[in-house]
């Protein structure tokens, strides 16, 4: 690696888990909006309501990209701020057994990341890195081995120089909001905002939540008026002479019948009726913030005891109504890139309007606002994916074929150099 001081800016490179990310001459900004399925965008530009993101898009790069799955914020993330999948982050799931322990674990520790993040490297490398997070287990989670400011919007009145980098953001971006709410997103942006108009930081990740995504569809009034507030945020980013990058960590869909009934298969209740104990359920969307989703999502894996039979029990499965797809251990692994040592034996997905839970008893269905909206599997694999500035052929090229939503930095750092 190389590095020479230009104006105020570190250039060079930085090589994380065996890629290299060139360091560009402008701030660098990259977005993981929380929960933003493509419809949300579409209709937005069709009425015309995000000027400064349809310029962006316009001006620079606007397409799909395809996420990790389980489509969950810890696996989505991790990938992202590594630059690898989840085979390599060992980030399969907010929830997990600890193989370690044996124990059922959220993956709210730095402990749990296996890999370096960019941002680590780009701090050491002497960037003036900040990480904002909506939710504080991801500032936990993502700030492994970096050195900068890494502050959240549910802890902003609780910051301090030793853990966070910064003694106060509350004077920059106002009191911290409820974390469930769309303030703390758009919290998130203006800390970031403020950070680079003040010269603080000129390397930063902004991860937003999904509260407003789980509350309502895209052509709901609430959700216009957000994405018209993100849209403003953003264009003050473009405006400080940010490169912008903007992806999400998975979709959205509505998670209900025709009568707004949940559509959820009980898949460990179901089990165990039909092949007895030995059969236990883990919910990798289960985190602390059960308001969003009731710890329902649209995968689950299955930890079966050796007795049982795997193939007979996995072809039972599909056959349920709602299930879509079944992976063994195996396949699981090899197709979809999941940490072997804290998946079970099988790996379900649902369908589009399908979750899977565990057992009724496992999920407080009372604490939802509103109807069920979720993700976890194919259908909230597709994000978007932006970038501010037009792409060089190569990456262009590879925005033609299948890219990732983990190749966020890639693209910015390095597709947007001639």
């Amino acid at each position: 690696m190389w590095s020479s001081l230009i104006g105020i800016f570190i250039l060079g490179n930085i090589t994380v888990n065996q890629s290299v990310y060139e360091l560009p001459e402008r701030p660098l900004v990259v977005i993981c909006a929380d929960g933003c399925a493509e419809e949300y965008l579409a209709l937005g530009f069709a009425h015309g309501e995000l000027p400064h993101l349809a310029k962006l898009a316009a001006n620079g790069h606007f397409g799909l990209a395809r996420g990790a799955l389980p489509s969950f914020t810890n696996v989505n993330n991790c990938a992202m701020v590594t630059g690898s999948p989840p085979s390599q982050t060992g980030i399969g799931g907010n929830y997990i057994i600890d193989p370690d322990t044996g124990e059922e674990v959220m993956t709210n520790s730095s402990r749990f990341l296996r890999n370096e993040t960019i941002l680590a490297a780009a701090s050491v490398a002497g960037r003036k890195v900040a990480m904002v997070t909506a939710k504080d287990k991801l500032r936990e989670l993502l700030s492994k081995g970096m050195n900068g400011i890494a502050v959240s919007a549910e802890k902003a009145d609780e910051v301090s120089l030793e853990v966070n980098g910064i003694d106060d953001i509350e004077s920059l971006a106002g009191s911290k909001p409820s974390i469930y709410s769309g303030d703390a997103s758009l919290y998130v942006l203006r800390v970031g905002v403020e950070l680079l108009a003040a010269g603080r930081a000129d390397f930063l990740y902004l991860s937003l939540t999904d509260y407003m995504q789980h509350k309502f569809a895209p052509e709901a009034d609430e959700s216009r008026e957000f994405y018209r507030a993100i849209d403003s945020e953003v264009g003050r980013l473009l405006d400080l002479g940010a490169i912008v990058g903007i992806t999400a960590d998975h979709g959205m869909n509505a998670k209900c019948n025709a009568g707004g009934e949940p559509n959820v298969i009980f898949l460990e209740t179901e089990l165990v009726r039909e092949f007895g104990d030995g059969c236990r359920v883990i919910c990798p969307i289960t985190d602390p913030y059960v308001v969003h989703h009731g710890a329902l999502g649209s995968a689950v894996t299955v930890y079966l005891t050796e007795n049982l039979n795997r193939e007979k029990i996995a072809s039972w499965i599909a056959n349920l109504d709602g299930v879509t797809e079944v992976q063994t251990h195996e396949a699981a692994v090899a197709k979809l890139e999941l940490p072997g040592d804290r998946i079970g034996d099988l790996f379900v997905l649902s369908a589009r309007d399908w979750v899977i839970g565990r057992t009724p008893e496992h999920h407080d269905l009372g604490k939802l606002e509103g109807t069920l909206r979720s993700h976890g599997g194919r259908y909230e694999e597709m994000v978007p994916f932006l970038i501010s500035e037009p792409l060089n052929a190569k990456h262009a090229a590879l925005a033609k074929g299948d890219p990732r939503n983990f190749d966020i930095f890639d693209f910015v750092c390095n597709g947007t150099q001639s």
